[in-house]
């Protein structure tokens, strides 16, 4: 890559993070609904044809940030330790993930954190559209555990159970923070409900899932 190309790329990425830190501020103040993408360039001193190359929806102005962990199941199976089933992989990094209040788990109290996920999780137009990211994380970890020679049927189910505990276990972390509990309180029931969650995968699961050998 040379300077040209890297220069125009770094602005590329300026200007993504600028649209979607100026839609997410004019969001959260007004509401989803009350603001318009047209409102959202403005602000932003674009025109709409620049921020719709950008994003193709206003959904994705707010759901950008999900593209990043799209992948992150699959990664995690593809790169577990030999000896480990697909579900333990992703049942250890969970936890790992709540120990660091990663704001992905639901188990963040962040002020800002939390004004996003309500946000999200008041919004209809955003639910659905989330559904969209999800069924490409289903996909892409079904893919990795095909990789592994599971059965096309076998990597896809387990994907989707996979794919909806985490997301599930989040919103029931997002629902504790909401009713008033800190995000250390929270800690122990929510690591419970994880080891609940995919303990019940995994009794089934990993039984029919290929286990990492060298």
């Amino acid at each position: 890559m040379d300077n040209t190309t890297g220069l125009r790329e770094n602005k590329k990425l300026r200007t993504r993070r600028l649209l979607a830190a100026t839609a997410l501020e004019l969001f959260l103040e007004r509401g989803f609904d009350a603001v318009s993408v047209a409102d959202v360039a403005a602000a932003a001193e674009v025109s709409k044809p620049t921020l719709f190359r950008y994003f193709p929806s206003k959904e994705d102005l707010v759901l950008d940030r999900f593209a990043d962990h799209q992948d992150e199941a699959a990664r995690i199976v593809r790169d577990r330790p030999e000896g480990q089933g697909p579900v333990g992989a992703v049942h250890a990094h969970f936890v790992e993930a709540l120990g660091r209040r990663d704001p992905i788990t639901g188990l963040c109290d962040h002020p800002e954190v939390v004004a996003f996920q309500r946000l999200l999780y008041s919004t209809a137009s955003l639910e659905s559209r989330i559904a969209l990211y999800s069924a490409r994380e289903v996909d892409l970890l079904a893919a990795a555990l095909e990789a592994e020679s599971a059965p096309p049927l076998s990597a896809r189910l387990a994907a989707l159970h996979l794919i909806a505990v985490r997301h599930e276990l989040g919103r029931e972390n997002f629902r504790r923070i909401e009713a008033g509990q800190s995000a250390d309180a929270a800690h122990p029931a929510a690591v419970a409900d994880a080891d609940t969650a995919f303990g019940m995968l995994a009794h089934g699961l990993d039984r029919v899932l290929p286990i990492r050998t060298a």
